[in-house]
């Protein structure tokens, strides 16, 4: 299992920097307490007694804040010395004093006509503390992103920096705010730094990621990837595809692609090398296997929560639509996978080298009760708060029961006792100080968010975004969702998934739905998407990179090769603004329509990708089939209908070429 030092954050898109390896003992036992403690008071809050906004929210914040200085030294990789410690002490004090303010003063702070001057320092101190703990957390880009905003909201006409007024766009200038103003709107209600994306964190974000904390450290992780070898393994290019059904498992519990590919892909892209996948390629295809688990329900690399507080829409309901796109994009990467096996003749690996899957789930079925009981406590209507509280009881009572099985089987013992209930402690240090620990880059991530949603408020910067928007595209959606993509990709070079999602969803939702008429729910899906891309797209890749590092292969080719096999990224949500049914519901025969044609569509892509399916395809065979990729996207019934038919065709006539081609081999 990776040391939880090396370990990257479960929920957040980016790995955050590597921790000190000098860092002493005493801080390492600071870190395991401050986590410990922090987990347990989010499983107080979440099971035993809610606690409000304004008090749930600045603790959260408090202890994430006190983490990160301890975890991220001020000179990232290197050691801290007198002078670093004495900056990250007052630092860590900053983090207390922030934690604690807010919920201690909540009734002066109600009460006051106009904002207090102390009340204002804390802002101001708060703002900074995050500005730098993403700094240390996620990297510079986000922290110049903030900072930018924050300018903004100064300059203006009436502002704090009147001359930066002459150098931006009519359309982009304001009035300018005072600092009194900006620290109120950041830091004294819910519509900056303790708005919805924190507040997001502090809740269902954090309980999931312990959820998900508690199912590694029982050993959950090695159980999917197990499970997919034993399903897989003796198929054409096994290795790959149990890549992809692994990387499924564990994105459903842990939300991270970088998380799968260090996770899956050291089992994975070794055998895929030795299958005889080349290295890029072998890493390019753990990659993309792994970003679909920031789209696989139930966690969703914690954007199901902040969709359905955004949109207002039951957590359940998000869960549930978003089972079929993601169905799609895991079977279309499996299927480009294979037809890239049967291309390269390879075959599976043999029975004796792959575990049973009788063996498999009798060693490790436990695993699956914490999931049922998720599912269940979801569709009986429980809050998500209350569900990951619950399910994490159920992970350590089926841990608890299956190890007093194994006990008990072995013949107990006094000090055979004594040992397992030494070890079952330990792990449950291990798994609270591992959730906290992981929960550190999201909340900062959803924070920093928070300095940019609450200028975004201040200024009305969303509604003239989405005017220049409008303004670009002419009023086309097509080529509006194309500089969408654009925006995402430009986005996602600096921030995490969940910080991207957020900044484009309050920059841009605006235009989708008024403007377009796109869905409220689908606009906020599409753009959740769209802001994953920047796992495997070229030229900053971060689950391209990862699993580069791991199959010791060229950075940027296993990029190239993971955006190919990630194509259903960009395809399925096209399909859906053009085909709402499939999200929005309907009449069923037209969601069954739907769901035939999404599928016959991203099959005949992927043949046109590869120029392969049960055979070679020709060049015009494939410049056909691509037509008929777009004629099935196309929003009209009988053109759908003309394109599902065009691909029904080509591919029965390439499964006869395969026929007649087995038929002359075999004469």
């Amino acid at each position: 299992m990776t040391p939880p030092e090396e370990r990257p954050a479960t929920a957040a898109s980016a790995p955050p920097p590597e921790f000190a390896p000098e860092q002493p003992k005493l801080a390492l036992r600071a870190i395991a307490v401050i986590g410990i403690a922090l987990s347990l008071f989010q499983l107080y809050a979440a099971g035993v007694q809610p606690l409000g906004l304004f008090f749930q929210r600045p603790i959260h914040l408090g202890f994430i804040l006190v983490l990160c200085f301890l975890i991220y030294p001020v000179t990232r990789n290197r050691p801290r010395g007198a002078l670093g410690w004495a900056i990250d002490g007052v630092l860590i004090l900053g983090g207390v004093l922030v934690g604690f303010w807010v919920p201690s003063n909540i009734d002066a702070i109600a009460n006051a006509i106009f904002p207090r001057t102390q009340d204002v320092v804390v802002g101001v101190i708060t703002a900074l503390l995050v500005l730098e703990a993403s700094r240390r957390a996620i990297g510079p880009t986000i922290t110049v992103i903030g900072a930018v905003f924050v300018v903004y909201a100064f300059a203006g006409n009436r502002g704090e920096l009147p001359f930066f007024a002459d150098w931006m766009p009519g359309i982009l200038n304001h009035r300018g705010y005072s600092l009194d103003r900006l620290a109120s709107q950041l830091t004294l209600g819910a519509e900056g730094i303790y708005g919805i994306p924190l507040g997001v964190a502090a809740t269902f974000i954090f309980i999931f990621v312990l959820f998900g904390a508690f199912l590694e450290v029982t050993g959950a992780g090695k159980f999917f990837i197990d499970l997919a070898y034993a399903t897989t393994g003796r198929q054409r290019g096994g290795p790959a595809k149990a890549a992809v059904i692994a990387s499924a498992g564990m994105g459903s519990i842990s939300g991270s692609a970088i998380a799968n590919v260090v996770t899956t892909g050291a089992f994975t892209i070794p055998l895929m090398k030795k299958l005889g996948y080349r290295p890029a390629q072998a890493g390019g295809i753990e990659a993309a296997a792994s970003t679909g688990g920031q789209i696989m329900p139930p966690l969703m690399g914690a954007g199901a929560f902040l969709i359905s507080e955004f949109t207002r829409t039951p957590y359940i309901d998000i869960v549930l639509v978003s089972i079929f796109p993601a169905f799609l994009y895991f079977g279309t990467v499996y299927l480009l996978v294979h037809i890239a096996a049967v291309k390269r003749g390879l075959e599976g690996l043999p029975r004796e080298e792959l575990p049973r899957v009788r063996t498999v789930l009798a060693e490790g079925w436990h695993f699956l009760l914490p999931l049922g009981v998720l599912v269940w406590l979801l569709v009986a209507g429980y809050s998500p708060m209350r569900v990951g509280y619950y399910a994490i009881l159920a992970v350590v009572a089926s841990a608890v029961l299956r190890a007093l099985y194994t006990f008990a089987r072995s013949g107990p013992t006094m000090a055979g006792g004594v040992a397992l209930a030494r070890l079952g402690l330990a792990k449950l240090g291990e798994a609270l100080e591992l959730g906290a620990r992981n929960a550190v880059a999201v909340s900062v991530a959803c924070a920093l968010a928070g300095i940019i949603v609450g200028v975004v408020g201040l200024t009305g910067l969303g509604l003239k975004f989405s005017a220049m928007m409008i303004a670009f595209s002419g009023g086309n959606m097509l080529l509006a969702l194309v500089l969408v993509v654009i925006a995402s990709l430009i986005l996602g070079m600096g921030l995490p998934v969940t910080a991207a999602y957020i900044v484009l969803i309050i920059l841009i939702g605006p235009a989708l739905t008024e403007e377009f008429g796109i869905p409220l729910l689908v606009a906020h899906l599409v753009v959740f998407w769209w802001s994953q891309d920047s796992n495997v797209t070229p030229p900053i890749a971060l689950a391209g990179f990862a699993g580069a590092a791991i199959a010791n292969a060229p950075p940027m080719e296993t990029s190239v090769q993971a955006w190919k096999f990630a194509k259903g990224l960009y395809l399925v949500p096209l399909f859906m603004v053009f085909n709402e049914p499939i999200i929005t519901g309907g009449p069923v025969p037209l969601v069954l329509w739907n769901g035939l044609i999404a599928i016959l569509a991203l099959t005949a892509f992927a043949a046109v990708l590869e120029g392969y399916l049960f055979a070679p395809m020709p060049l015009w065979a494939r410049v056909l089939a691509a037509m008929g990729v777009v004629a099935v996207f196309w929003p009209a019934l009988p053109v759908e209908a003309v394109g599902a038919a065009v691909i029904v065709l080509l591919l029965g006539l390439n499964a006869a070429a395969a026929r007649r081609g087995s038929a002359v081999a075999a004469g």
